[in-house]
């Protein structure tokens, strides 16, 4: 009940604030234009993203080597590219469950398919935190100390979260606790482990957030000349309106948060009308991108399969 009321929340407001700033300089956005350089910068970014979103399928037969479940990359890039897009249904749920599916038949483990499922986003979250910590200080308010504190200390714990030591007891009580459920054997529940911590799995996830980022850079300068300086600020402020999008409930592909957020953000930084525009074309964009993915996918896998 109070899960339904607070997804509402977030809606609502998200969707207030947008429309606010849209109705503020709906003006400036609609007299913006684009020359063919421009669009050709766009289709350069609608690009990268395809490729981001390629890279991350890699990345998470990565996280299933680390559990021991060795997978065809290929099959499952395809698996990931296809699912992708049903994070924008209701629920924002599909696409992990399409993934865990996919993983269970080809490992025959449910425990490291769901594992893997949620590792994935949890090494997201972390590399989102890290470019946050790291570039993100222009953003922070008066209070830069608190905020620089604060950030550190969740990153902290996340990458601590991270570390065998921790994960491993997780694990074994998760998968032990559903094997007994189920009535069968917990064996599962000791071969199912992370030998070491998942550094190249991270270290991919920082990739993705880095080509993600460069997408929407890319956009930004589409519309606008950029210098360097203002690229460390486009990068923070573009993971945190991304982890924010990525972890607040209710908002499916984080629809809305992202955009709210990015404005919030970057109104003070730049034009307010070229924030709201080149926000409105990155998710444009984005979609696009994994529209696109998993068509290539779907057809790679027809090819293949004839």
């Amino acid at each position: 009940m109070w899960k339904k009321i607070l997804r509402w929340i977030i809606l609502g407001g998200t969707l207030f604030f947008l429309g606010k700033a849209l109705k503020d300089h709906w003006q400036e956005v609609i007299n913006i234009q684009i020359d063919a350089i421009g669009w050709a910068i766009l289709a350069i970014a609608t690009g990268v993203t395809l490729l981001a979103h390629t890279w991350a399928g890699w990345i998470w037969t990565w996280v299933l080597q680390e559990l021991n479940q060795p997978v065809e990359s290929l099959v499952f890039i395809q698996v990931y590219l296809k699912t992708n897009i049903a994070k924008y249904l209701p629920g924002n749920v599909w696409h992990h469950y399409g993934r865990i599916v996919a993983a269970k038949n080809a490992t025959g483990s449910i425990g490291a398919a769901t594992l893997s499922v949620l590792l994935e986003p949890l090494l997201m979250a972390a590399a989102a935190l890290i470019i946050v910590v790291l570039f993100g200080t222009q953003l922070a308010s008066a209070n830069s100390i608190v905020w620089q504190i604060l950030q550190f200390l969740c990153l902290a714990v996340i990458l601590a979260a991270l570390h065998p030591q921790f994960l491993n007891p997780v694990i074994h009580f998760l998968v032990g606790l559903k094997a007994k459920k189920d009535n069968k054997d917990s064996n599962e529940s000791v071969n199912l482990k992370i030998e070491r911590y998942p550094l190249r799995p991270l270290l991919g996830e920082l990739g993705f957030l880095g080509l993600r980022s460069t997408g929407f850079i890319l956009t930004v300068f589409a519309l606008s000349p950029l210098n360097a300086s203002q690229i460390p600020l486009l990068l923070g402020a573009f993971s945190f309106a991304w982890l924010l999008g990525f972890v607040v409930p209710g908002a499916p592909g984080g629809l809305g948060v992202f955009e709210a957020t990015a404005i919030a953000l970057l109104q003070h930084h730049f034009p307010t009308a070229l924030v709201i525009s080149a926000i409105a074309l990155y998710r444009l964009i984005s979609i696009i991108a994994e529209t696109a993915g998993a068509f290539f996918a779907w057809l790679d896998e027809r090819l293949t399969e004839s």
